[in-house]
């Protein structure tokens, strides 16, 4: 979550499509239209699979049929409120920690548990309780031993969960505080935090279970992504207008990449050769040359762009849109807004469910 977007949850204003409003009166909304509740029921998409989209304002979480591009349900959270969401990977439940309701290092409440959503009957159906304030965030499973590691920042570190039993089964010390967002490598060997406000980047060994390396790279930074070959790691700077780009066999910061607005979220393609930016302060999103390490195209979206998630076949990118309550659907191949998907209000984290 960002600092600078902490806003009024019922703002919803975007300059594409009308305002609308709504109102959830039970746990679960599920939008009518036949044609995409039977698709949702009989788990089809000819695109493979479910957006899921974690709403602040909302406290909810959003399901989205990524063939018909519509919200077919919101699943409330039961919590105040989660900002990421993390999809078991079996595609079958959604991974949701209660961080609290503030922004990192403002004062609020202090979080304390995940939530665990099923996603064929919509429902909250077990929690981790880690008794105790510690603001978890953003959950990452391994892509290796399948285990959930997830930042919880007033612990500085990471801590790992068995997402059958729902236990926690180990934690990693980051060395710093606010420990926010975190990615790991596809061979599961590594894992790598953004700690905001000292404005470094933890090196973890997941296989020892301990802290590597510490990378100063910026008097503040936000969010946090792997290039497809795990070369490099991307976080933006908050105090420049740069993208800083860490190699990943040195351990330091070896280039930056100059940027028209302030970036946050990044995603790379799966074929490697892109890197996609959110710039929400001039609500645009950005595409940069990996190979040329530049950026070379931008694209206005909704209000406060945020976190960005490529679709597995590489088509699409997904950009929640925070101050809009819509999720850009950006065409990787014609650079374009295809759609705005309505979705809760201040949404904020992205994951992929893979249809069955």
């Amino acid at each position: 979550m960002t600092e600078a977007r902490e806003i009024d949850i019922h703002t919803q204003a975007s300059r594409y499509t009308p305002r609308m409003s709504r109102a959830f009166t039970s746990k679960v909304f599920l939008w009518v239209g036949t044609f995409a509740g039977c698709l949702a029921a009989k788990g089809e998409s000819r695109a493979g699979g479910y957006l899921l989209v974690a709403n602040k304002g909302a406290h909810s979480l959003s399901i989205v049929d990524a063939a018909t591009e519509v919200q077919i349900a919101q699943v409330a959270e039961e919590g105040d409120t989660g900002h990421e969401v993390a999809v078991s990977p079996d595609g079958k439940r959604a991974f949701v920690p209660i961080y609290g309701n503030s922004g990192v290092g403002r004062p609020g409440s202090d979080g304390s548990l995940i939530r665990v959503i099923d996603l064929s009957r919509r429902a909250v159906v077990g929690t981790v309780d880690f008794g105790r304030g510690i603001r978890p965030h953003r959950p990452v499973f391994g892509p290796r031993d399948g285990l959930l590691y997830v930042t919880t920042e007033l612990e500085d570190s990471v801590t790992i969960i068995d997402p059958g039993s729902l236990k926690v089964v180990g934690s990693i010390p980051t060395g710093k505080a606010e420990s926010h967002m975190l990615a790991i490598s596809r061979d599961g060997r590594r894992g790598y935090t953004a700690n905001v406000r000292s404005g470094t980047v933890s090196v973890l060994d997941l296989q020892t279970r301990s802290l590597e390396a510490t990378i100063a790279v910026a008097p503040a930074i936000q969010r946090i992504a792997l290039s497809t070959d795990d070369r490099w790691v991307f976080t933006a700077d908050q105090t420049a207008l740069r993208l800083a780009v860490i190699d990943t066999v040195s351990n330091s910061v070896s280039r930056s990449i100059p940027l028209p607005g302030l970036a946050f979220g990044t995603a790379a393609t799966p074929d490697g050769r892109w890197l996609v930016v959110a710039m929400p302060a001039i609500d645009k999103v950005g595409l940069v040359d990996l190979s040329a390490m530049r950026l070379v195209r931008t694209l206005d979206v909704p209000r406060s762009p945020q976190e960005v998630l490529v679709r597995p076949d590489g088509l699409v990118a997904y950009v929640s849109c925070d101050r809009s309550a819509k999720v850009a659907v950006v065409d990787l191949k014609d650079w374009g807004v295809r759609r705005l998907i309505d979705v809760g209000s201040v949404d904020d984290g992205l994951a992929w469910a893979a249809a069955d």
